[in-house]
């Protein structure tokens, strides 16, 4: 079978959407090696099975631009360096390159120049999230700059995957070729959230429990979310908002939440071993993704709604065009996106009708099957073979993604 090399600029095993694509190659029959950064202390090279991880040293830290900008373009250079070496010895069959950066798969040029075929996993649109993060317009010079790098990046590629049919259309219009193009979307680690081990808790009469569980950023919108507890406060029996996970937010939202007096029903829980996640989910009577609205979360999912849909509880979530795409209303229990009072309302409204909580997961968990990860793994592997093999990406995209539909 192909010998593989995943460069990610990013700390292996922790990414989840690389770890599924690792154990899709190797449960195919391939061997894989990793490229990625090296937290302190962790060992340059870790041999598990099939799989080798060359750790880089380098670690990412929360900066500014400057930061940002040494460690997107160091890093490609240290890994296109480290697998020019690797590819004298191993020969690869193919080089897959998960980003941001996008130009990190210039790093393959080596391999590329002697014909192995590169994919590029495009895991955000650097353009839209440079805009959403530094708060500046579309047409801003810098935006300009990315945008001819993507396109630059995916045209040196073999082929493309996305995350998104609203992230290939934005690909596509700044002129990527479509076909190259292929979704393959995020979805859960089933393995992990299970909710035959940690089963959902009933709803009880005198208390209500919301979870928002990731990295804590104020694109996620918590603030909105406590702002919508502080509205409701005193009108739902035992209201609780639970907090898992850390981030550059995390600060202010505690201050929030003192100015607010509502450390009685918000708790921070941090970043939590993965049974004490899995056991706040079950013991939650809703799960709320509360993404402010922007160009950015408008072609983007956020991985935490399939966790909460897997772990079989209702969602609250903001309107976004990439999430209503996918999943219609009577799926999600919507809000309009940064308005603490229309989440106060979902809330409630949810709160009030235990019946319509039972209705949104059920309907959740049937339009999310051909998003799960069994799913969309046949089509990763479907680009992966093709590849290989110097086939066009074409017949990939003509691939189903609902499993009704397959022969």
């Amino acid at each position: 079978m192909a010998r593989v090399c995943v460069i990610r600029q990013f700390y292996v095993p922790d990414d989840p959407r690389v770890r599924r694509e690792v154990h899709a190659l190797v449960d195919a029959g391939h061997t894989v090696d990793i490229i990625c950064l090296r937290r302190p202390n962790e060992s340059s090279l870790q041999v598990d099975g099939a799989v080798t991880i060359h750790r880089l040293p380098m670690a990412h830290r929360r900066g500014g631009i400057g930061r940002y900008l040494f460690e997107y373009i160091g890093f490609p250079l240290l890994a296109g360096l480290r697998l020019a070496r690797l590819h004298r010895r191993r020969l690869y069959d193919l080089v897959q390159v998960n980003t941001v950066p996008d130009w990190l798969v210039f790093a393959a040029i080596v391999p590329r120049l002697r014909g192995v075929p590169v994919l590029l996993d495009l895991h955000e649109c650097m353009p839209e999230f440079f805009a959403s993060k530094f708060r500046t317009s579309l047409s801003h010079p810098m935006v300009r700059v990315l945008s001819a790098l993507e396109q630059g990046s995916i045209r040196f590629a073999s082929g493309a995957i996305t995350c998104t049919e609203q992230m290939r259309e934005a690909f596509a219009s700044r002129g990527a070729p479509q076909e190259r193009l292929v979704v393959v979307m995020n979805s859960t680690e089933e393995a992990i959230f299970d909710p035959s081990v940690h089963r959902p808790r009933a709803r009880e009469h005198d208390r209500f429990s919301l979870i928002s569980h990731g990295t804590v950023e104020e694109r996620y919108g918590i603030d909105t979310l406590i702002r919508a507890v502080k509205r409701l406060n005193g009108s739902i029996d035992g209201l609780k908002l639970e907090v898992y996970g850390d981030g550059s937010y995390a600060e202010e939202l505690e201050d929030l939440v003192d100015e607010l007096e509502l450390r009685p029903q918000v708790t921070f829980h941090g970043f939590a071993p993965i049974d004490d996640l899995l056991a706040g989910i079950a013991n939650a009577d809703a799960g709320v993704v509360a993404m402010k609205r922007d160009a950015f979360r408008d072609l983007t999912h956020c991985n935490k709604m399939f966790d909460l849909i897997t772990m079989r509880r209702p969602v609250i979530c903001s309107r976004t065009k990439s999430v209503m795409a996918c999943f219609p209303d009577e799926s999600l229990k919507y809000f309009d996106a940064d308005d603490d009072a229309d989440l106060a309302r979902a809330i409630r409204e949810l709160y009030e009708d235990p019946g319509q909580s039972r209705r949104l997961v059920e309907r959740a968990s049937a339009i999310n099957e051909p998003y799960r990860w069994p799913h969309q793994r046949e089509r990763y592997l479907a680009v992966v073979t093709a590849l290989l093999e110097g086939r066009p990406l074409s017949s990939v995209n003509l691939m189903s993604t609902n499993p009704e539909n397959r022969s």
